[in-house]
């Protein structure tokens, strides 16, 4: 990619972003990642370990093209995962060509608008993990703002409107050209079954610019929590709110509702938000309990989901040898004991519930 080397002596130019992004340092550090990474192959097939040799042959094309604004992104390939409350979670996944130029664009992008968001959101950004929201939602519950409102928004990655987050984007963002990519990235469509889908809303997750396109979108709900001088946590789409009782709980959801429907233009699932009791919900797979204190403990549904894995892995049905069942427990084991290392209580009743 040795042709990329033009624009990189003009970093300070808001007008000149997209030679940044293509700048040689940027898209090298852009493609280790998505080789260490690895990855399913998108709707053409490639996998990561044949990329370099595609980009010897065919980069300077495809940097021509995007630099004339003429780029156009392949289909994302439509997959289905189960959530763990039911039903399904649709992922998009690009190809490897279009996941090094979305690395290149979200290593750019990402130093102009981490620095705005809030203190209170933590997904997916640089030097934030889960563990941080736990532990301030955990203050914010000791500080006796014990009632919480939490705010499911369905399927927000399926419901963005391109032209609300477009404009949100354009503000800090001057280079036309750069606009016209993302905007290719959003519109590129979806490939289910070898159909063709064209998407008029949504941000498909499982591209590495979605995460950051998502909390450039709810950077605004965040803006209007923070001069309501409302407490919350905020991680990815998962939105809680924390009050000092129900009647407030209720008028703060709402008021919130309003805003993100009206507003955002996304939808509040009705069903799965609630005001109660933190001890009572569950944040990023962790519950709270009260003795003595305000403690971290593991949420019931998570400790059920591990134990449906573990079933599934040790079940003779599946026809696993006993050398893979027990890779696939250590493995399981061994990442469900890390993330859930914060937690105090070794159960999911921590003791006492009550407030």
């Amino acid at each position: 990619m040795g042709a990329a080397r033009t624009g990189e002596g003009t970093p300070g130019d808001p007008t000149r972003l997209l030679d940044q992004v293509l700048a040689e340092r940027n898209l090298s550090a852009a493609l280790r990642r998505v080789e260490q990474n690895k990855g399913a192959a998108g709707v053409d097939g490639m996998r990561t370990h044949e990329l370099r040799a595609h980009l010897r042959a065919n980069w300077t094309g495809i940097r021509e093209s995007l630099l004339l604004g003429t780029y156009k992104p392949l289909p994302v390939r439509r997959v289905e995962i189960p959530k763990p409350g039911g039903g399904k979670r649709l992922l998009g996944i690009p190809t490897v060509v279009d996941r090094l130029i979305q690395l290149a664009l979200l290593q750019v992008l990402t130093p102009i608008f981490d620095p705005t968001f809030s203190d209170q959101s933590y997904g997916f950004r640089p030097g934030r993990k889960a563990h941080d929201a736990v532990q301030a939602a955990k203050a914010h519950i000791e500080a006796g703002y014990d009632w919480v409102v939490d705010l499911d928004l369905a399927q927000f990655f399926d419901r963005v409107q391109h032209d609300k987050l477009m404009a949100r984007v354009a503000r800090r963002i001057e280079d036309k050209r750069v606009l016209r990519l993302i905007r290719s990235y959003l519109e590129a469509g979806v490939m289910c079954d070898g159909v063709m889908m064209h998407v008029g809303e949504g941000t498909p997750q499982g591209g590495p610019l979605s995460p950051l396109l998502g909390n450039i979108m709810l950077d605004g709900l965040d803006r209007e929590l923070t001069a309501r001088g409302l407490r919350f946590c905020r991680y990815a789409d998962d939105v809680n709110i924390y009050v000092r009782s129900r009647r407030a709980g209720d008028r703060v959801m709402a008021s919130v509702r309003r805003f993100v429907e009206g507003r955002l233009g996304l939808k509040v699932n009705e069903r799965k938000s609630m005001v109660d009791r933190p001890w009572n919900c569950t944040f990023l797979g962790f519950s709270f309990y009260r003795r003595k204190g305000t403690h971290v403990r593991v949420s019931r549904k998570a400790l059920d989901r591990l134990k449906d894995r573990v079933r599934e892995a040790a079940s003779r049905s599946n026809g696993w040898s006993m050398e893979a069942r027990i890779r696939a427990l250590n493995t399981q084991l061994a990442g469900w004991i890390a993330y859930f290392s914060l937690a105090r209580t070794k159960t999911s009743t921590g003791g006492s519930d009550a407030g």
